[in-house]
């Protein structure tokens, strides 16, 4: 399974719509997994026009963004033998973790990829493709591949 990873697209705010980069690093996942900021429900739209879209409510998401039924705070996933978990910061999941064993936590909110592994928890976060470093322009997503019980990522620049 292929799921595209992406977080904090901040759009229209950092730019008017989904980078075309985006959907190209996409073509062909079964899944995409948004780790909150999203702002416009139009981002999960064009997104889904790819995969099977769901994303985790970012602390500037509000209104509409927050009810759509893609959206929640935590996503709790079983996908391919892995428990993977999808929200936005990465405390409040870590401080979650304390009690439960997901295999794999996916997160944003930080503006800056990052791959780690504690304990026995992989720590993802995609960065953003439209605003990484909290610098306009074109940034990151990532793909995890959950194939045969493991697990492997990988951060594309755009």
């Amino acid at each position: 399974m292929r799921i595209g990873l992406l977080a904090d697209t901040h759009i229209p705010e950092a730019r008017e719509a989904l980078p075309v980069e985006v959907i190209d690093a996409f073509r062909g996942v079964d899944l995409i997994l948004h780790a909150g900021d999203i702002y416009i429900l139009s981002v999960l739209d064009d997104l889904e026009c790819i995969a099977p879209v769901l994303a985790a409510s970012g602390d500037d998401d509000y209104g509409v963004t927050v009810a759509d039924k893609r959206v929640k705070r935590i996503h709790v996933l079983e996908l391919e033998g892995k428990t993977v978990w999808l929200g936005h910061e990465r405390h409040h999941l870590r401080m979650q973790s304390l009690h439960e064993n997901p295999d794999i936590i996916i997160f944003g909110h930080e503006h800056r990829p990052a791959v780690e592994r504690c304990g026995d928890t992989l720590y993802v976060n995609p960065g953003s493709p439209t605003y990484l470093d909290y610098q306009r322009g074109l940034g990151t997503v990532g793909i995890l591949t959950i194939e045969s019980g493991r697990a492997d990522v990988r951060i594309l620049s755009l």
